[in-house]
């Protein structure tokens, strides 16, 4: 497994796999990697001759009072993983490589960005897609995989490759959970334990949400409302957003009739966890 810091090394490596007639499967990252990561990294290998994985905690992803400063890293920890898992190279810069003095160029996909978590963290989704698109041009990926877990960047990523004609694919992979159902995140390190026995609400809020669709409820305000109920019935939840969403348009739905996103985003503590769960073509995915 090889370890590049620098763009310019980065491309001529991938070059040489270019020239060669070898796909690339790519999975980007900020690093601390858990099993969420790790199955995109075997869904990348199975798929593909090489496959690449960037750690890099963006900045312009984070707005000015979040935790960026102490976002959780341990690059050796990673690579160690990383090794066991096959990958063949890791690109790994500092933010002056990606951001050069007098960096100015951004992307945005208007109308998406700004729902759901673009509402509480404004610039989120702009720095997203922004650095992804840098990581794109740079490793030429011809498929990247990203989880589920954080569904409305799957939405914006493959309305930006759409848009704007890139060659790569974009996989979504299924959501990774704990036994207990919590979905797996970097930022679950910050729960005292207290608050991750609370943060389960989440996932039964949407076994919930489940069951009632399952039960043949289409209407969205009467789930959403049952789901508020058991989430704030627990002390230690502050609820940011429980929202039932077109999956393509992320427009909120009276009714669910076509494919539909049941989002949910609570603080326990000073932590925002979200999760989801999705209703493609009549079957619940979760």
């Amino acid at each position: 497994m090889e370890v590049i810091s620098k763009a310019t090394e980065l491309q001529e490596r991938i070059k040489g796999w270019k020239q060669k007639g070898l796909t690339v499967g790519f999975v980007p990252t900020m690093g601390y990697l858990h099993e969420g990561h790790l199955s995109l990294v075997r869904g990348a290998r199975k798929s593909n001759d090489k496959t690449a994985v960037s750690i890099f905690v963006n900045p312009k992803q984070f707005g000015p009072a979040e935790d960026y400063n102490v976002y959780p890293r341990d690059f050796n920890r990673d690579a160690a993983l990383l090794e066991k898992e096959g990958v063949d190279l890791i690109f790994y810069p500092g933010v002056e490589e990606m951001y050069p003095a007098g960096y100015k160029t951004y992307v945005e996909v208007e109308d998406l960005e700004n729902k759901l978590c673009g509402r509480s963290r404004p610039g989120h989704f702009r720095g997203v897609c922004t650095v992804v698109l840098k990581l794109f041009n740079l490793i030429q990926p011809d498929e990247a995989y990203f989880g589920w877990k954080d569904a409305q960047q799957v939405i914006i990523l493959k309305k930006m490759v759409e848009d704007l004609n890139l060659p790569v694919k974009i996989r979504p992979m299924p959501l990774i959970r704990e036994e207990d159902g919590l979905a797996l995140s970097s930022r679950n390190i910050y729960l005292n334990q207290q608050e991750r026995q609370a943060a389960l609400v989440l996932y039964r809020s949407l076994l919930l949400a489940e069951k009632m669709i399952k039960n043949g409820e289409r209407e969205a305000a009467r789930i959403r409302e049952q789901m508020v109920n058991l989430i704030s019935a627990e002390p230690l939840a502050r609820i940011d957003y429980v929202e039932i969403v077109d999956l393509q348009t992320l427009e909120p739905l009276a009714t669910i009739e076509g494919d539909a996103l049941v989002a949910v985003a609570v603080y326990f503590g000073r932590t925002r966890l979200i999760d989801n769960l999705r209703f493609i073509s009549g079957v619940v995915e979760k």
